[in-house]
C-alpha cells in the first residue's frame, strides 16, 4: 500500500520504516531538508537501537524515501499517518499546531480517497476536530477519513515495540476505515484492538499514565521504605509474585522523563481540569515525581557544605538507556543546581553529552563548570561527590572498589539503585541510593544507617 508519514521524530520515523521492512510502499516528509538528506545517506537523526540498518535496507530496495515535498508525497497517498510532535505548553496542555498545519496541507493536496491517521498522542476528540478541519479545507472532491492509531513504544526499543507489539489499537468511525487499516497491519501479524477514535485516544493516555503511576507509587513507597527501614527492593520482590500486579515498572529511583509520561500525564490532568473534574491520582503521580528527580541533590546537600570547588562526577545524562533524548532527564534538573553551587562538574554518557551540551556548553558555568569526557575513568578521577542519573551498561559494568580507588572521597548518589548496598559498604564507598539502606562515614569508619531524615524536606 502507498503510504506517507509526516514526521520523522521517534513516532514518525520508526513507524514509516517499519511499514517500509513490512512491504508497504512509505514516504516520509520532514519540512528540514538537512534532516532529509542525512535521512537519505542512511544516517538516522535519532539514536535508536536496529532503526539504522532497516533504513538502509529498506532504502536501497525503493520501499522507503525522504522528501520535504509533502505535496508529492500526500497527494496520491492511499493512508497518510501523522506523527508530529504534541508538545507540551505551560499550563499542561497539549500544542496541536503542528498537527493542524500537517492537516491543512493533506487537505489542500489529496486528490484521492484517503485515510488520515493520527499516531501522534493528543487530547480525547482531537481527531474528530482534525476530521472537521480536513474537510473545511479540502480542494479536491475526494473521501477522507480520519482514524486515530496511537503509537505504544519505548525509546531505546522502539523498532523492536512496532514490529512486535503485545496489540495494535485502532480507532474509527467506519467499516471502511477499520479495514483499511487492518489491512495496514496484516504483514505485522499482531493482535488488533478495534475500537472508536474517541476510545483510542483515551486508552494511550490511560495506559502511560497508569505506567506512570506505578512509578511513583514505588517512589514514594522507596521514600517511606528508607524512614522506617525496609528496603524497596525486598518489597518489590514480594509485590512482583501477585499477577494482579505484575514484576514490571516496581523499580525505584529519581522520577521517570522522557518524551511520554511528563507530558501525557499533565495532559490528561489539564484535560480533566477542563472538565470540571480532578483525577487525584494522576496529580499525585506528576507531584511525586516532581520531588523526585531532585531527592538525592537534596541528600547530598545535607551531607556536605558546600558543592562550591567540587569536582562532581555525573554518570548518565539522557532520561533512559538506549536513547539520546534528554527531554524530562533528572540530569536536566540536578545539574544546573550543582552548577549554582559552584560546583565542577565531569559528564559522562556515551551518547548523550552532544545534546547536553547545546543547553549546557562545556566551560564555566556561573561559578560552577562542566566538562564532558569520553570515559567513565575521567569523570571518577579525583572526584569528591559522583550522581548516578542513567543506568547505562557502561556504568553497570563500573565496579565498587573502582569508585574507591579513583575518587578523591568515594562517596555516591545513585539515583537507579545499580549496586546492592553490601558491595560498596564492603568496598569502602559512601553509598546513598533509593528505598534502601546507606553506607555513611562516621569518625573514618565505615558503617551502616538508616536514613532518617524525609527526602520531600
Amino acid at each position: 500500500m502507498k503510504i506517507a508519514v509526516a514526521g520523522t521524530g521517534y513516532v514518525g520515523l520508526v513507524a514509516g520504516v517499519c511499514f517500509a521492512e513490512m512491504g508497504h510502499q512509505v514516504t516520509c516528509v520532514d519540512i528540514d531538508e538537512s534532516k532529509v538528506n542525512i535521512m537519505k545517506s542512511g544516517v538516522s537523526p535519532i539514536y535508536e537501537a536496529g532503526l539504522e540498518e532497516l533504513m538502509q535496507k529498506n532504502y536501497a530496495a525503493g520501499r522507503i524515501d525522504y522528501t520535504t515535498d509533502y505535496e508529492s508525497a500526500y497527494k496520491d497517498a492511499e493512508a497518510i499517518f501523522i506523527g508530529v510532535g504534541t508538545p507540551e505548553q505551560p499550563d499542561g496542555s497539549a500544542n496541536l499546531s503542528y498537527i493542524a498545519t500537517v492537516a491543512r496541507q493533506i487537505a489542500e493536496t489529496i486528490e484521492k480517497d484517503c485515510l488520515v491517521v493520527v499516531k501522534s498522542t493528543v487530547p480525547i476528540g482531537t481527531n474528530d476536530k482534525v476530521e472537521q478541519f480536513i474537510q473545511d479545507f479540502l480542494i479536491h472532491d475526494v473521501k477522507v477519513e480520519v482514524a486515530s492509531n496511537p503509537e505504544f513504544l519505548a525509546q531505546g526499543s522502539a523498532v523492536h515495540n512496532t514490529l512486535h507489539a503485545e496489540r495494535i489499537i485502532i480507532g474509527t468511525e467506519s467499516a471502511w476505515a477499520e479495514s483499511l487499516l487492518k489491512e495496514i497491519y496484516e504483514p505485522f501479524q499482531i493482535p488488533i484492538v478495534s475500537v472508536s477514535r474517541r476510545s483510542a485516544e483515551m486508552i494511550k493516555y490511560a495506559s502511560n499514565d497508569f505506567l506512570a503511576l506505578k512509578i511513583s507509587y514505588m517512589n514514594d513507597i522507596a521514600n517511606l521504605c528508607e524512614l522506617i527501614g525496609a528496603d524497596i527492593e525486598d518489597v518489590a520482590k514480594g509485590m512482583s509474585y501477585d499477577d494482579r500486579i505484575g514484576s514490571k515498572f516496581l523499580n525505584a529511583g529519581i522520577g521517570f522523563g522522557g518524551s511520554c509520561f511528563p507530558k501525557d500525564t499533565k495532559a490528561l490532568d489539564y484535560l480533566a481540569r477542563q472538565h470540571g473534574y480532578e483525577l487525584k491520582t494522576v496529580k499525585a503521580a506528576i507531584d511525586v515525581n516532581t520531588e523526585q528527580k531532585t531527592m538525592l541533590y537534596k541528600k547530598a546537600s545535607k551531607r556536605l557544605i558546600t558543592f562550591n570547588g567540587l569536582k562532581v562526577a555525573v554518570l548518565g545524562l539522557t532520561f533512559k538507556p538506549g536513547t539520546d533524548d534528554l527531554r524530562e532527564a533528572a540530569s536536566l534538573e540536578n545539574i544546573p543546581l550543582l552548577l549554582e553551587q559552584g560546583a565542577h562538574i565531569a559528564a559522562y554518557d556515551p551518547v548523550g553529552a552532544d545534546n547536553f551540551a547545546k543547553f549546557y556548553p562545556e566551560g564555566k558555568s556561573g561559578t560552577g563548570s562542566i566538562s564532558y569526557v569520553s570515559n567513565i575513568n575521567q569523570a571518577l578521577d579525583d572526584a569528591n561527590v559522583c550522581f548516578i542519573f542513567t543506568e547505562w551498561g557502561e556504568i553497570k559494568e563500573v565496579t565498587p572498589l573502582m569508585y574507591k580507588q579513583l575518587m578523591k572521597t568515594p562517596l555516591v548518589y545513585d539515583g537507579r539503585n545499580i549496586y546492592k548496598v553490601d558491595d560498596m559498604q564492603q568496598a569502602g564507598v559512601e553509598y546513598h541510593s533509593v528505598g534502601r539502606k546507606s553506607t555513611v562515614r562516621e569518625n573514618g569508619k565505615e558503617s551502616r544507617k538508616l536514613e532518617l531524615q524525609s527526602v520531600q524536606s
